[in-house]
């Protein structure tokens, strides 16, 4: 199963992609169009209703600068696709030996999920329901009622800002690989000139406050035997610390908070955030423009602050 409950909570359940999330519309059925098209226009009235809200993610290599509702609206078509994708159970990954798992986190995490999903294609060979890379939050001392976490919304339920929480990305790999990981979440790490000083930080900068911290959380935290191996790839770039939970940005103090994921289990986040197209890399590649265009024609989008 994943995510285990004793380290996964939340308001949403586990996701998993579906076999009509990599075909055309021309290549599904007809049944398969028309969950594409109800859950598109279900996205989309969640999302006028609530309206999102602007964030711009920065980009390295690619000159574009979106708001998060731009992307979403580029987007929306994996959006759609995921709805129908959720599922409390995932069928156990078979011999990659003993699994654990982590969450890691910096700036916005479209842009870490998208880089972890690679590595998991490239180094474990996982593609489809194997993937398991998911957004969501971490690193809070409280949770909403039922134990809900959600994000930014017009009506304050269970906010993951207010409750001290960070957008990270978790993950269920073999305890084997976990320096592999480590070694892309460190090199995600961007440096930037300023005056005076060289400053290692994430490469989304314009996205402050305490929701885009730096984090790792490992069962066990800095005391995990996992641990040794972040230190390794990590290689003296930034200072790791405990986190005690609901910490300040780690802007321009190349600190990365390191928590116990059992005292400070991970939260799915809702499945809009899920498996965006990043702005840094080369796009998933899933749902071509063309097809994501259909299923927008008939609604439109409002700035703001979307529904928990």
């Amino acid at each position: 199963h994943f995510p285990p409950k004793s380290m996964i909570r939340g308001s949403s359940e586990a996701l998993r992609p579906s076999a009509d999330a990599h075909q055309s519309p021309q290549a599904m059925s007809t049944s398969s169009r028309v969950a594409l098209a109800r859950a598109a226009c279900l996205l989309g009235c969640v999302l006028v209703a609530g309206g999102l809200s602007l964030k711009n993610t920065g980009t390295q290599r690619r000159p574009d600068t979106l708001s998060r509702r731009d992307a979403l609206v580029n987007g929306v078509a994996k959006g759609a696709a995921l709805a129908g994708l959720l599922q409390t159970k995932r069928p156990a990954l078979a011999d990659e030996g003993d699994l654990v798992d982590v969450y890691f986190g910096s700036g916005c995490f479209w842009h870490t999920q998208h880089e972890f999903v690679m590595l998991e294609k490239k180094l474990l060979g996982r593609d489809g329901t194997k993937l398991t890379a998911r957004t969501g939050y971490a690193g809070g001392k409280k949770q909403g009622d039922a134990g809900r976490v959600c994000y930014h919304n017009l009506q304050g339920i269970a906010d993951y800002g207010r409750l001290g929480h960070a957008e990270a990305v978790a993950l269920q790999i073999p305890r084997q690989s976990i320096g592999d990981f480590a070694n892309l979440y460190f090199e995600m790490f961007v440096k930037y000139q300023i005056p005076g000083m060289d400053v290692y930080d994430r490469a989304d900068p314009m996205d402050k406050g305490p929701e885009y911290r730096s984090i790792i959380g490992l069962p066990g935290g800095m005391e995990s035997p996992l641990f040794p191996a972040i230190e390794k790839a990590n290689n003296g770039l930034m200072k790791l610390v405990a986190g005690a939970g609901n910490e300040p940005d780690t802007l321009l103090k190349r600190l990365v908070y390191v928590m116990d994921s059992n005292a400070f289990p991970f939260h799915v986040a809702e499945v809009y955030h899920q498996f965006h197209n990043d702005f840094q890399s080369p796009p998933y590649g899933y749902v071509p423009a063309q097809t994501a265009m259909l299923f927008l024609r008939p609604w439109s989008f409002h700035d703001g602050e979307s529904n928990g």
